[in-house]
């Protein structure tokens, strides 16, 4: 009798180790999924970002400008002089746009955290002036 009952723990124990090692399986089946539609995910979106990237790169390319002038001889022979000048347009640094979008938010700031407004106002925007301006620069940097 005591050799069946061991015999019936064995097997109970023996079963459900076996449903425990599926159960794991799957999470691990699961979780190896899930990484991999991350990082397919990832790719994605560095693709999009480099067809972007290459897009604005045509655009920039198609702004440039050619401008021929032909000016007239000082002889009385027909001859012209052609100059060709490639003008291209150059947006805000990262500098000047961290000025001005710092400056705006800390007058804002300090406009409404200050019992005094306009005085509050002012210091606000310098301060948030010079921190845009030195976040720009730290990011100018590193487009160098």
């Amino acid at each position: 009798m005591k050799a069946l009952y061991i015999v019936l723990v064995a097997l109970t124990v023996a079963s459900c180790r076996n449903q425990g090692s599926e159960a794991n399986a799957d999470d691990a089946r699961q979780v190896s999924i899930d990484s991999m539609k991350m990082q397919i995910e990832k790719e994605r979106i560095i693709d999009s970002v480099e067809t972007a990237l290459a897009k604005q790169e045509a655009a920039k390319e198609v702004q440039r400008e050619v401008v021929v002038v032909n000016q007239p001889a000082a002889t009385t022979t027909a001859a012209s002089t052609t100059t060709t000048t490639t003008t291209e347009k150059k947006g805000w640094s990262s500098t000047a746009k961290g000025a001005v979008i710092g400056a705006g938010v800390g007058a804002a700031t300090g406009a409404i955290i200050s019992k005094k407004k306009g005085t509050g106002a002012i210091i606000g925007g310098l301060a948030g002036a010079g921190v845009g301006a030195g976040t720009g620069a730290i990011i100018d940097g590193k487009k160098k």
